[in-house]
């Protein structure tokens, strides 16, 4: 009877690892944990890969979502990739059909958003862009602590650690180029943007223009699930736990004992060494929604979740009032301008049935179209203010048009304001206590949309002799005109980017350990603390995570 119970436990621990990448060797309620990190997009699995290098420490990383890459046991793929260990995350010309087709990579009713809810969080389902934000983010909107000097061995360990590119083919082809051709001719020599190497010259961001970074390796995306936590599956103290849907933190007034989790529909409390600390890493969405149900936020958020029993009996004696928890909220605010013009040629990339020599290329060679998401081009500039402020700008350009323009000669161009905006919103619960953001996220402050419209007015003016004509937008509108354009919900406009960050900022929610106000062993690191930036927030978030890291060992 033993040996029939020995090998059917065997058994069973094998069909599990089969099944997902927990390589659970210890029980999730037996184990006291010395660091639980909650959430494995960017930055938790760049904090848990770090906290691990101490083999005296059991780091334990846990994940809501599923399986994504192929190499973590992801599946979902069309008929193309059949026979091959790729998932439809691996290759990066299906980026654009996650907005368009059927996935359990995203979190669906947990968030009233669009979100990764998956193994590699937001960076399994993005483009991939990866853009180092310019000195002066850190230098101006970062608290003291985290300025671009102190963050500079942060930056080069994510260098070493994270390859990026921006030729992402491996024969070294640029493939679908004529709408960066087209944009250069406009940008460059009739709009004064210079070309450059985006990321060498990381501190330029007024007109330069270049061809886009990705963090692809070898034809397929990476990000941390490939270039982090290959390293840290390999180690005996590091555990990764899909499936596990935490619900709160456990703690004792100011100290976390531990958290509440749902695992594969069970109520599963894991608990903390005595000196054990939580991180929580879920996004910007979803880590002010745990500390509210933590009993740490607006007193009249967790008096409503107290009255609907969320708050696991956590009485008002222990409640850390913090207005600043889920406030703050930022996205970029972006519009879609369709451009036209006979010398482009634009490509549309499908699911489910490419392009036959595009799919071969692909999976022979890991060359052609499909080894990047769509974007050929991206560019930066500045709206200067009367009192000396500064907002950022930025464009990208895809390969094709977008809803009713879609014919061969019509590209995306996608503007967004980014760093020195003023408009924010905040991380609301709706009836059912699920997170998303506030209607003041975009444009609740006027300027923004001046500085927006002024952008694109300026990028207008340059237009003649390039042969490039704006089709939603009339190329001779107004600031004023365009301010009601942008600010106007259509296919074009107001949408959102899902850039999410800002709401748990330092000072207000986490001090400059990112350890939250009132606690003593909770940490919030992830966009929640990133303040806005001049770039796509990945790789500053990034940057982020391995200088909390670096901050957590010290404590």
């Amino acid at each position: 009877m033993e040996a029939l119970l020995l090998i059917s436990l065997l058994f069973q621990a094998f069909t599990l690892n089969l099944a997902s990448p927990l390589l659970q060797p210890r029980t999730l309620t037996t184990t006291l944990w010395d660091v639980v990190v909650v959430g494995s997009g960017p930055a938790g699995i760049i904090v848990a890969t770090r906290l691990s290098e101490n083999a005296s420490k059991n780091v334990l990383l846990l994940e809501g979502g599923g399986p994504s890459y192929g190499i973590v046991g992801g599946t979902e793929k069309p008929a193309w990739l059949a026979g091959t260990k790729l998932s439809r995350v691996d290759v990066p010309g299906l980026y654009l059909s996650i907005f368009s087709t059927p996935t359990s990579l995203t979190c669906g009713s947990n968030v009233n958003a669009f979100a990764g809810c998956t193994i590699g969080g937001n960076s399994a389902i993005n483009a991939g862009l990866f853009f180092e934000p310019p000195s002066s983010d850190f230098d101006t909107y970062f608290p003291v602590g985290w300025k671009h000097a102190d963050l500079l061995p942060s930056i080069a360990r994510l260098y070493r650690t994270q390859p990026s590119t921006n030729n992402t083919s491996r024969d070294k082809i640029r493939y679908l180029q004529s709408g960066y051709t087209a944009a250069r001719d406009w940008l460059v020599k009739r709009a004064g943007y210079s070309e450059i190497d985006i990321n060498a010259h990381a501190a330029k961001k007024t007109k330069v223009f270049g061809h886009p970074i990705y963090d692809y390796s070898n034809g397929q995306r990476g990000g941390p699930v490939i270039s982090y936590l290959q390293t840290a599956l390999k180690r005996p103290n590091f555990h990764l736990q899909s499936g596990a849907w935490v619900k709160r933190v456990v703690r004792t007034g100011a100290v976390a004992t531990g958290v509440v989790a749902d695992v594969s529909g069970v109520s599963t409390t894991i608990s903390l060494s005595t000196n054990g600390r939580v991180v929580l890493c879920g996004g910007a969405l979803k880590s002010p929604e745990l500390l509210m149900k933590s009993g740490i936020g607006d007193p009249a958020v967790l008096t409503r979740l107290q009255e609907a029993n969320q708050l696991g009996g956590l009485p008002p004696s222990s409640w850390i009032n913090n207005t600043a928890v889920g406030a703050g909220l930022f996205d970029n605010p972006n519009t879609f301008i369709e451009l036209s013009s006979p010398f482009i040629q634009s490509y549309t990339y499908s699911y489910a049935n490419p392009i036959a020599s595009d799919s071969s290329l692909y999976l022979k060679r890991r060359s052609g179209p499909y080894t990047f998401a769509s974007e050929v081009s991206v560019f930066w500039d500045t709206v200067k203010h009367t009192d000396g402020t500064v907002a950022g700008m930025q464009g990208t350009i895809g390969s094709s048009g977008y809803s009713a323009y879609t014919n061969t000669s019509t590209v995306t161009l996608n503007v967004y304001g980014t760093s020195g905006l003023q408009s924010t919103g905040a991380v609301i619960l709706d009836a059912n206590f699920i997170p998303g953001p506030s209607a003041a996220v975009y444009y609740s402050h006027a300027q923004d949309a001046q500085d927006i419209a002024t952008f694109i007015h300026r990028l207008f003016a340059a237009l003649p002799g390039s042969g490039l004509t704006p089709l939603n937008i009339p190329q001779s509108a107004t600031v004023a005109q365009i301010v009601s354009y942008i600010t106007t919900y259509s296919a074009y406009a107001r949408g959102e980017t899902n850039h999410w960050s800002s709401s748990c900022r330092f000072g207000t929610c986490v001090d400059g350990n990112a350890k939250v106000l009132g606690m003593r062993n909770l940490h919030v690191l992830d966009g929640s603390v990133v303040p806005p930036l001049t770039v796509n927030p990945q790789m500053g978030i990034m940057i982020a995570a391995e200088r909390g890291a670096e901050l957590i060992k010290r404590l």
